[in-house]
């Protein structure tokens, strides 16, 4: 697994007004739609390309276009849909799939109540949309869940990364014969004794919908 943490100016900044305990929800969606257009930038990096020829007001050349089948980008539910229209602005071609998953709050164990995917995701790129790498075990679930059904290359856009998160999904992923990325905006320190990522930015689902769990 490799991660990458992208250190930008503007990342920084947004994710600071992002942190800011002040931030409403409107301002928040805002934010969030702008900083995942950013880190998408870097997360696309792979995407898959072909040869394209075209005719320019001057000459023939040849240019690339995404590979088919097109990049497929599944938002976690819930709080992932608010990242997905930041993500669409840079892939507007990219198939959309969703994943509702859910973390017991006593185990911190995941688990799967909804899904909208095709059954056959061979020779697709997956690109996965979850705000808070926490403790890795959305995440991780959701990367098995899209490798079953064929998916062989998948990238992690999150808001934050917790270095338990990751460890954890280092050693889930282990033995997993298919390159994962996590692209975030940055590494905070630790967890909490909740589950929660210090010093994080609270609960993005609440934050940007402003509504409990």
């Amino acid at each position: 697994m490799r991660t990458i943490v992208v250190d930008h100016p503007l990342v920084a900044h947004k994710l600071t007004a992002l942190r800011d305990e002040r931030t409403d929800s409107p301002t928040f969606r805002r934010l969030v739609d702008q900083l995942v257009t950013l880190l998408a930038y870097e997360a696309t990096r792979d995407v898959r390309v072909e040869p394209y020829q075209i005719t320019t007001p001057v000459s023939p050349t040849t240019g690339v276009r995404l590979s088919s089948p097109q990049p497929m980008v599944v938002p976690i539910l819930r709080a992932g849909l608010g990242m997905l229209e930041g993500m669409m602005k840079l892939l507007p071609t990219a198939e959309v799939g969703f994943l509702g998953m859910v973390r017991n709050e006593e185990t911190l164990q995941a688990s799967t109540y909804a899904e909208r995917l095709p059954d056959d995701l061979a020779g697709r790129q997956c690109y996965v949309l979850d705000p808070m790498l926490a403790t890795g075990g959305t995440l991780a679930a959701a990367i098995h869940f899209l490798t079953d059904r064929g998916a062989d290359h998948i990238t992690a856009i999150c808001l934050l990364a917790a270095p338990e998160g990751c460890r954890r999904l280092e050693q889930e992923l282990e033995e997993l014969d298919v390159p994962v990325t996590v692209v975030t905006a940055a590494m905070d320190e630790r967890l909490n004794e909740k589950g929660y990522i210090v010093p994080g930015l609270g609960d993005a689902g609440d934050r940007l919908y402003g509504l409990a769990e």
